[in-house]
């Protein structure tokens, strides 16, 4: 269950009604985590521009669903898993994909970038860094451009996973791919 109260629409602030709307008119993220931003609306509108910002950069969306995966398995964020599940299939990410990151286990990745976004994702978030061999090896298979992009879009998911999780905001109860135990 949720540790907080969901907002209505009906009883935000004029603040929080305004990024609400604008976020909803724009790229219509406004539920899982965002029901703790919506509390702090700069926040709330930081985190948007953030997410598009890091989205606009050299990753590819497999490329990036493959570290949202990453990311939210990581932190057990249940809502974060779900939707990122859905983004996932829709992008052509196969289900036994999934299913092995579900399971803490490396997918099957024949594309080199791809195997690079999961492996530097994990290592960041398994270790809090890169050692001087996979940092090196993600810049010759990425460039540079791209590894920075896939360090940042690892920390800012990582925010909203934690949020999620630290809030126990939750999928829906008909969740068909929820995190394995």
């Amino acid at each position: 269950m949720t540790r907080i109260a969901i907002i209505d629409r009906a009883d935000m602030n004029a603040e929080q009604a305004r990024v609400y709307d604008a976020a909803k008119q724009t790229s219509g993220i406004v539920s899982g985590p965002y029901y703790a931003y919506i509390r702090l609306p700069k926040v709330f509108e930081a985190s948007q521009s953030l997410r598009a910002a890091v989205a606009s950069g050299p990753l590819s969306r497999r490329e990036h669903q493959l570290v949202n995966l990453a990311v939210a398995r990581h932190w057990n964020a249940r809502y974060p898993w779900y939707a990122q599940v859905r983004n996932s299939l829709a992008v052509g990410i196969e289900q036994p994909v999934i299913d092995a990151i579900n399971a803490r286990k490396p997918p099957s990745l024949t594309d080199a970038r791809e195997r690079t976004c999961f492996a530097v994702a994990n290592e960041i978030l398994a270790n809090k860094g890169l050692s001087d061999a996979s940092y090196a090896a993600a810049e010759k298979t990425m460039g540079l451009e791209s590894l920075v992009t896939l360090v940042a879009a690892v920390g800012a998911f990582s925010m909203t996973c934690i949020t999620a999780a630290t809030f126990q905001i939750d999928p829906p109860a008909n969740d068909p791919a929820p995190l394995a135990g």
